[in-house]
């Protein structure tokens, strides 16, 4: 009876974890948990939660799915998370050829680009462009660090957005940005 029930607990406390942090891998959860790796596991296959790439892959297709003012294909890094109209989350692991040969760190267009397309992504819009960009890098970035990006809209007015869009790392929040798109029907081409 006593083990049912710290069972349950434990099935409840990972459920908790999964939905508020989806990226967290069987590894952190089971030390979080003061479990074995094994434990985590069995635990997910019993709850029916995939492993962590599989839980990336389906949120990121569902959140493509929704977007409005941009293709998918115009997205910098994966979009896993999208409430159209309100907020969103990229995620973007920094690779060889998005270094600087001489120092090895990121160059800033790329994380930027994650940024801008983010902002663009959660607009409930046919179409935008940006019309302002207020950027500060704070920390460089390094080759397979992992870049989490969520975006924010703050306010509106007419067919201005404004977007704040905050970059981190495992450790430190790494770009800062504050965006003023414009969105207008797609008939002035």
């Amino acid at each position: 009876m006593m083990a049912r029930s710290q069972k349950k607990q434990r099935h409840d406390a990972l459920r908790e974890k999964l939905n508020s942090s989806p990226f967290l891998t069987d590894e952190v959860l089971a030390g979080q948990l003061g479990v074995s790796v094994q434990t985590i596991r069995l635990d997910r296959l019993e709850m029916g939660i995939p492993e962590v790439r599989e839980r990336t892959k389906q949120m990121a297709e569902e959140a493509r799915a929704k977007l409005k003012a941009i293709g998918s294909r115009d997205v910098i890094g994966d979009l896993i998370d999208l409430e159209l109209g309100k907020s969103g989350i990229s995620v973007m692991t920094v690779t060889g050829d998005m270094v600087m040969e001489k120092n090895r760190i990121a160059h800033g267009h790329f994380i930027f680009a994650q940024a801008n397309s983010l902002a663009l992504a959660v607009l409930d819009a046919p179409v935008a462009v940006t019309g302002v960009a207020n950027i500060k890098y704070k920390v460089p970035v390094h080759i397979g660090e992992k870049l989490i990006a969520k975006a924010e809209i703050v306010k509106k007015r007419g067919n201005k957005y404004f977007v704040w869009v905050k970059t981190r790392n495992d450790q430190h929040e790494v770009f800062r940005s504050k965006f003023i798109l414009v969105s207008f029907d797609g008939e002035g081409r």
